[in-house]
């Protein structure tokens, strides 16, 4: 794998560093050598995520993290609109003088800045936009043939964005492996790909009517490549979302009929926002995914803003209440769901025989 240094840009603490944090937690494209953040400079990238210590310094400057030979630059941030901060362009103009190759996750493409592109050539690097759309000819529109797969869908869907849908499918994923469950993850986001994912699209980034076409081919080219016992479909922003309700096409294109739903009991507004309105009850999230045809088989707590105590209270309460196994996947990892997966995958390899 190549090295890489990301950019946070002062953000490294906040949501909208989440590609970074995706990173810091695993990589298998890039092998990670630092970040740059001044406001956390001087700490280690690992313990300012989760308290895990993971040999990853985080400097002030790029100057500073040149130290580690990286190749290339990876822009670590996530920001509301895909826009890039001021400050981060000079950062990422001084990385290309030193001869590093961007690899850029916002909707503002650095290959359509003409400075930069000049920057580029001058210094003989690569602009990777991957947010960039596929040309038409590669897209794919849906055709039906994922009604006619037997391996069980599950999406990771959330009652909000930013809630953790993309790691709880990792660690999912990882779970089942532990427990020899042959599970395959579908990304639909730019960490996704840039963690190494081999299955999926970036769904912000594909023309509307073909989202549902690039997901079914995503999860037929899954299962007939690598046969496995279980899809996970990681899912992006939330059903009632109004910054873009997403879902309904992981349910209804991807063919998921169990939903591992990602809640934040603490919160209240959509992306913390009163203007955009109160997240929906848990009541009501659980019969608006029933309406679609799907079943919540169990519930992930996002313990944002809780303690300990509030954490395991709130668990224990929607156990009792929806019946389901209910996760702390930071805290406790999900080995709890493995029992719910051993007999979905038990019942479709029954319904297969017949």
């Amino acid at each position: 794998m190549q090295t890489a240094i990301i950019l946070t840009g002062g953000l490294l603490t906040t949501p909208d560093a989440k590609t970074a944090h995706g990173l810091i937690r695993e990589s298998n494209r890039f092998t990670i050598t630092a970040l740059v953040d001044a406001v956390s400079q001087g700490q280690d990238a690992g313990e300012i995520l989760d308290g895990k210590h993971r040999n990853l310094p985080v400097f002030g400057t790029v100057k500073e993290a040149l130290s580690t030979r990286p190749e290339y630059c990876i822009v670590g941030v996530a920001t509301t609109g895909g826009i890039f901060p001021e400050s981060m362009l000079q950062d990422i103009s001084y990385a290309i003088s030193e001869g590093l190759s961007i690899v850029n996750g916002l909707h503002d493409y650095l290959s359509e800045r003409p400075d930069m592109v000049a920057l580029a050539k001058e210094n003989g690097v690569e602009l990777i936009d991957i947010r960039k759309p596929k040309a038409r000819q590669d897209l794919h529109f849906w055709t039906a043939k994922i009604r006619q797969l037997p391996t069980p869908v599950i999406a990771l869907l959330g009652t909000d964005c930013s809630l953790g849908k993309r790691t709880t499918t990792r660690f999912l994923v990882a779970a089942c492996a532990a427990n020899a469950i042959h599970a395959e993850m579908i990304y639909t986001g730019q960490t996704g790909w840039l963690q190494g994912g081999k299955y999926g699209f970036i769904f912000d980034s594909t023309l509307n009517d073909f989202v549902g076409g690039e997901l079914e081919n995503a999860v037929l080219t899954c299962a007939e490549e690598t046969r496995p016992d279980l899809i996970l479909i990681e899912g992006q922003a939330a059903l009632r979302n109004p910054s873009g309700p997403c879902g309904a096409e992981l349910l209804i294109s991807g063919n998921a009929k169990y939903v591992v739903l990602v809640h934040a009991p603490k919160r209240k507004y959509y992306d913390h926002d009163a203007a955009w309105g109160e997240i929906a009850s848990l009541d009501s999230e659980f019969e608006l995914i029933e309406l679609y045809g799907s079943k919540v088989i169990a519930l992930a707590i996002n313990t944002e803003d809780c303690t300990a105590e509030e954490a395991r209270a709130f668990q224990k309460e929607y156990s009792e209440t929806y019946n389901i196994p209910v996760i702390l996947p930071l805290e406790e990892g999900c080995q709890a769901l493995i029992p719910v997966l051993q007999a979905i995958v038990s019942s479709a390899k029954n319904e297969k025989q017949i």
